[in-house]
């Protein structure tokens, strides 16, 4: 199917209970939150420095309580954040779709706030910590004179999240290429598509058959899936709602564990 060839009717019509649906979603989501994006936080007292002085291995050896108070300044702006009506009814989509994978590149925790489960994070949380040497996992601590030590190993902790430079999580990246081989429609929301891995996702699915929507305030790949929604991703995706409710196909219940 050439891209661009479909309606948001003959969307909706491909959806049912035992549709295998992959959803990847990235900032633009989280904005509708008030959240900013990894650059535009970087205002005032953070635009000083260069993304890599703030989220990277090298970053945090040269000056890990700078990187530390970085963090722990947007973790706060996270906590003061809600969820949206996107992520909510991505939660209530989880429970309509059991066979539905949500993949997300935003560290925020606001898809689980919002009651999503079985959530991949692909570039980690800002809630937990790792330490620095042998990644072993904390809860958040806050910092006090100079940056929170590891009670196993006492290395510094840093935020277990990806910072440039580092890979991906091997067994991550194969949940996800599992899951887009297998997917029937595939849905990429508020992502630039412009940051790989996660940029390939699309044409992945494509590759493996799969229906292709994106939803973004952008025109962004156009020319690469099968209808693209352009507006905000919490009115498109409640649109989408209204109609599948609308079609009666089945009753939302909680998925099986």
């Amino acid at each position: 199917m050439k891209a661009g060839k479909i309606d948001e009717h003959s969307f909706i019509q491909k959806l049912g209970p035992d549709t295998r649906i992959v959803v990847l979603t990235g900032a633009g989501i989280s904005a509708e939150s008030g959240i900013p994006t990894f650059r535009d936080a970087q205002d005032g007292l953070w635009s000083q420095f260069r993304p890599e002085e703030l989220a990277s291995p090298e970053g945090f050896r040269a000056n890990p309580k700078l990187v530390f108070d970085w963090y722990a300044w947007r973790r706060k702006k996270v906590l003061e954040s809600k969820p949206n009506k996107g992520h909510e009814i991505l939660a209530l989509w989880g429970q309509q779709f059991p066979h539905m994978t949500l993949i997300t590149q935003n560290v925020d925790g606001l898809h689980q706030a919002a009651g999503s489960q079985d959530l991949i994070e692909m570039h980690g949380s800002i809630h937990r910590l790792i330490c620095f040497k042998e990644r072993h996992p904390s809860p958040w601590v806050a910092a006090k004179d100079g940056v929170p030590l590891c009670m196993r190993c006492q290395s510094p902790l840093r935020p277990d999240v990806v910072w440039f430079g580092e890979m991906l999580d091997r067994r991550i990246l194969e949940h996800i290429g599992k899951a887009l081989a297998n997917c029937e429609v595939f849905l990429a929301i508020g992502t630039s598509g412009l940051v790989y891995p996660a940029a390939g996702f699309l044409d992945e699915a494509r590759a493996s058959g799969a229906l292709t929507v994106v939803i973004n305030r952008e025109r962004v790949g156009e020319d690469r899936c099968d209808l693209l929604l352009q507006g905000s991703a919490s009115d498109i995706l409640q649109r989408l709602q209204d109609s599948i409710q609308a079609r009666h196909v089945f009753k939302v219940s909680s998925r099986a564990r």
